[in-house]
């Protein structure tokens, strides 16, 4: 008899109600990246920083990151009384959000502590961040990135670093003097151009002869996270497109001339506001020199499309969990879905998808932390590679894990359609697919220390395995073709690069076995397109227990 008020029928072959998680202490891949590649960092001071963010992120956070994007944030162009104030309201959650991922420095931890592993640890905090809200992760990263640019400004304030450098997030609307930490944003398209920045119209007139103060005018098509602190941004000048910092107030504590048009009704990333502007005689600061505002702000970018990688490996790894999850709970016709041969043969195929992305993504951060020639021509590379594939995949993988769950998958309570409608944006964001292909085609042509660094790279594990042997002598010769065909065939190119690079890290971390089974199912002639078409020779129970703790 049924117990429960209210219903007729007990509920039963359900999962369990869903309880706080430690993401990162059941997420084995971590623990043993760590332990594999982070032996600089990997102490008690740092195991405890992430085991504290995993158990934020898996309860904490993902139900702030439930609110923030359930309460959209909201804009007021007017006060009650007329006056004009540009203030973009968010949900108390979206603050809580960046209050804790600033205090663990997720924004700023490789400048504000440099050292050896500094950005593989900052990598593993933001992926955690990820999981439970990617909105918030906008902010983030623009202003992890906007460092590296304004660093290089000696002739800004000294509050701009400061400030940047704190583990305090100060959400009030005041002079970036005045804040205990500050936040950046970034604006560069236009309606009218979109991708091609150099059909920017928004035009910066010198102030002083020291060449540093400048007022723009003109508009930006998106601007997210509008009330950051200050804008890196680009503008025309006499000599060129520009780079400048756009400052939220004036030195006389005003609001500079940056109004608010509308929001963006988006798709998702609901937490997170991204707006139109337009500049009405804004002041602003030159950015590195005229005319090379392009050169200035791909510093920026780079970090802001490695970002874009972690971020939606981030997305597929909580679609995993979820989706395993359920499986381990939920019987049809008797014998629970993990049991089940062909639900066996999705769930590993979307576990060795997961984990190569991850493992690309932490790649990246690696270079980074060495920082020589040679590991920075590879991220240089890497960068449009991964942020292409990776950014690519969550979509349809996300899709297949909601699949895993049948119609629970579909169902807002749960967080899938959350993960759903977040993963197309990073393959938006800072450039669509088809120009980070074209990136690649541009740095291999302009860069050849680049095809060296990624050659060499892929080259390491040669002789391994005849699938990826056989993969691996495509790629040279399909950069010595007709230039108008591999333009043509860019994304043929980099879906290559990114596959093999994979397998080259999938062997690098996992044992022969599923070196073997990645490389027959991705690199092989007979290679499957959709997930769950694993050959009978995987090692289905290997890769199944390597998913959580």
């Amino acid at each position: 008899m049924n117990n429960e008020r209210g219903c007729n029928h007990r509920v039963f072959n359900q999962p369990k109600t869903s309880e706080p998680t430690n993401i990162f202490a059941t997420d084995p891949l971590l623990s043993h990246y760590l332990q594999r590649f982070g032996e600089d960092i990997a102490d008690s001071d740092t195991i405890a920083a992430l085991n504290e963010y995993g158990e934020l992120a898996g309860g904490y956070l993902t139900d702030l990151g439930d609110s923030a994007n359930r309460h959209k944030p909201e804009i007021r162009i007017y006060d009650r009384y007329g006056h004009r104030i540009d203030q973009v309201d968010f949900h108390p959650a979206y603050h809580e959000l960046l209050t804790k991922a600033c205090q663990y420095g997720i924004h700023n931890l490789p400048w504000a502590n440099p050292g050896p592993g500094a950005h593989l640890l900052r990598a593993m905090l933001f992926y955690l961040h990820n999981q439970a809200d990617a909105g918030t992760a906008c902010p983030i990263t623009m202003t992890f990135a906007g460092y590296s640019v304004i660093d290089r400004e000696d002739h800004l304030d000294a509050f701009w670093r400061d400030g940047s450098l704190s583990t305090d997030y100060d959400p009030t609307a005041r002079h970036a003097s005045e804040k205990t930490g500050l936040m950046f944003g970034m604006a560069m398209t236009e309606k009218q151009g979109g991708t091609d920045i150099r059909a920017n119209t928004t035009e910066a007139t010198l102030l002083d002869n020291g060449a540093s103060t400048w007022r723009l005018n003109g508009h930006k098509w998106f601007c997210s996270a509008p009330m950051s602190d200050g804008f890196l941004t680009l503008a025309q000048t006499d000599a060129g497109l520009s780079c400048f910092l756009a400052p939220k107030w004036l030195p006389d504590h005003t609001p500079n001339g940056i109004l608010i048009q509308r929001l963006k009704d988006k798709l998702g990333n609901h937490s997170n506001a991204s707006s139109e502007i337009e500049y009405h005689d804004c002041l602003a600061y030159l950015l590195g020199e005229p005319g090379k505002g392009i050169r200035t702000i791909m510093q920026m970018v780079g970090l802001t499309r490695y970002d874009c990688a972690l971020g939606s490996a981030a997305l597929m790894r909580q679609a995993m969990v979820q989706a395993w999850r359920h499986c381990t709970q939920r019987s049809v016709m008797g014998k629970l879905l993990i049991n089940q041969p062909l639900m066996q043969n999705v769930l590993a195929d979307l576990a060795l998808e997961s984990d190569a992305a991850t493992l690309l993504a932490f790649r990246l951060s690696r270079c980074l932390d060495s920082g020589t020639a040679e590991e920075m021509a590879l991220f240089r590379i890497g960068t449009a590679v991964a942020k292409y594939w990776i950014c690519k995949q969550a979509p349809a993988f996300i899709n297949e894990a909601a699949e895993c769950m049948g119609g629970a998958g579909y169902v807002e309570e749960f967080i899938l359609p959350r993960l759903y409608r977040e993963a197309p944006v990073n393959s938006l964001w800072e450039g669509s697919g088809n120009v980070q292909c074209l990136d690649v085609l541009r740095a291999m042509n302009k860069e050849p220390e680049c095809v060296d660094a990624l050659m060499n790279e892929l080259k390491s594990v040669q002789g391994s395995n005849t699938n990826y042997d056989q993969h691996l002598a495509k790629i040279p010769i399909m950069l010595k073709g007709d230039p108008g065909e591999l333009e043509f065939s860019a994304r043929t190119l980099t879906a290559a690069i990114a596959q093999c690079w994979q397998a080259k890290l999938m062997m690098e971390f996992y044992n022969d076995d599923i070196f073997a089974d990645f490389c027959r199912s991705r690199l092989s002639d007979h290679h499957a397109r959709n997930y769950g078409q694993l050959d009978a020779k995987t090692h289905i129970d290997a890769i199944l227990n390597a998913v959580v703790v």
